[in-house]
């Protein structure tokens, strides 16, 4: 058997049991340690015995067992980089890229090549604080987390990508209360307790970065009512959140800077996925 035909192979088998196929490539590239462009120019080379079972090893627990995939191999790419990922830390989204994009954006818009400092809050695998300090040498990154386990897995990351980034354990604004930053981005566990979730990431991923209160807006509460004493005279709050909490997120916005710009952004899909906040003079 070549590699096209254990792909075609696996893919039905991905599609059989309503799994993404996409897994098929991932899995391959871990087990052959090619890349997706050296996979495809192998399509037509017969699969040792070793590949095959070491690839159904891991494909069968995907399939039939529901495991995440980037579990199972141990890393998921994000904005170009690879990560470290496991069971104390969520798989970092796409969606989540967008947000990095954004930020980095608005620090070219505003803040102009100056030196800030930027608080990542619930960073779990640390994937964004690590790529806005790998992408924006001027960006001096805080990373915080009350997961023990996932600070690891962050610290590991942030390591092996060469990223300057300090992180400090404790719960939500805690660790960093007596500092005031530039820039203050989280993505907090946003999923309302009782709203239903796939059984791959709910049976998964770690719950204490999954819900986030009856409503999902717990932690935007925490976040919000309490941040203003670390924010410098200029700065900017990120915050990801549910497609469908824009409304909720423009009156919480406004409750604790009623006089500051809120700005809703869609994600790729045109769902309303980001809020910023422009707190002081900005030209926006």
């Amino acid at each position: 058997m070549n590699y096209q035909k254990l792909i075609q192979e696996a893919e039905g088998l991905a599609v059989e049991n309503e799994k993404e196929e996409s897994a098929v490539y991932l899995i391959l590239e871990h087990v052959t340690k090619w890349s997706s462009t050296e996979l495809y120019m192998q399509l037509h080379k017969e699969v040792s015995k070793e590949v095959y079972d070491a690839f159904y090893k891991i494909y069968n627990r995907y399939i039939y067992k529901n495991e995440p995939v980037q579990y199972l191999i141990g890393s998921s790419c994000f904005y170009g980089y690879n990560f470290k990922v496991n069971e104390n830390v969520l798989i970092p989204r796409y969606e989540t890229e967008e947000l990095v994009e954004k930020i980095l954006y608005c620090y070219d818009t505003h803040f102009k090549g100056r030196k800030v400092d930027v608080c990542d809050l619930a960073t779990g695998s640390g994937c964004i604080g690590i790529t806005l300090a790998l992408e924006e040498p001027n960006m001096n990154v805080t990373a915080t987390d009350i997961s023990k386990e996932a600070l690891e897995v962050a610290k590991e990351n942030s390591q092996a990508l060469g990223a300057s980034v300090e992180f400090l354990e404790g719960d939500m604004l805690e660790p960093v209360k007596k500092r005031k930053f530039d820039i203050f981005v989280s993505n907090p566990p946003y999923i309302p307790e009782d709203e239903e979730v796939m059984s791959l990431v709910k049976d998964n991923e770690p719950n204490i970065a999954l819900f986030g209160g009856k409503d999902g807006m717990k932690f935007y509460r925490i976040i919000l009512s309490g941040v203003k004493d670390l924010l410098k005279e200029k700065a900017i709050i990120c915050f990801e959140h549910g497609y469908n909490k824009k409304e909720e997120m423009i009156a919480l916005a406004k409750t604790y800077f009623p006089d500051s710009k809120v700005e809703l952004v869609k994600d790729l899909e045109g769902k309303d996925r980001m809020t910023f906040i422009y707190v002081g003079e900005f030209n926006v």
